[in-house]
């Protein structure tokens, strides 16, 4: 299974295609689509989703899975991260590839154990789970490994609980 991992931004997109071979996780790639600020918002949003589609027709992944979005303060952020969700999640459907997506505190129960872990923490798992030589950058890049790492852990378990004819 091919696995695509997304952290949401309108100035920087983290992005992660992990492969999952039963037990065994394999970063293919991992990396960030950048925006500068002084493009227009529509220019930034067109950047993302033309990144993105590039992407999505490379790795042709099973699965898109983004992480959902939690502001407490910033509106106006908030906003424009949710117009740049919006190109993502168009992308995904042009191409045909179904999408999944996980609040931040599920994504850290499922890598780290521990649903409010701190960055590194999650950096050093991934680094571990993945067989990495060093902890993933930049952040946004490792925080898309992880959303894809929790995918695999929650469809490995999903399918374990429907063999036993139980629901997640």
């Amino acid at each position: 299974m091919i696995i695509m991992g997304i952290d949401p931004g309108i100035a920087i997109v983290g992005y992660a295609v992990v492969k999952k071979e039963g037990r065994q996780l394999k970063a293919l790639d991992f990396g960030t689509i950048t925006t500068k600020p002084d493009l227009t918002t529509p220019a930034r949003l067109k950047k993302i989703y033309d990144g993105l589609t590039s992407l999505l027709a490379d790795f042709q992944p099973e699965v898109l899975v983004i992480e959902k979005l939690f502001f407490n303060r910033n509106v106006t952020t908030a906003f424009t991260v949710g117009q740049a969700r919006g190109v993502m999640l168009l992308a995904a459907e042009e191409a045909g590839v179904p999408v999944e997506e996980y609040t931040p505190l599920q994504v850290k129960q499922a890598v780290v154990g521990y649903g409010v872990a701190e960055k590194r923490q999650v950096q050093e798992m991934v680094k571990m789970l993945l067989g990495l030589s060093q902890r993933p950058q930049p952040d946004d890049a490792a925080d898309a490994l992880a959303v894809a790492i929790c995918h695999a852990h929650s469809a490995q378990l999903s399918g374990q609980l429907l063999k036993k004819g139980l629901k997640l």
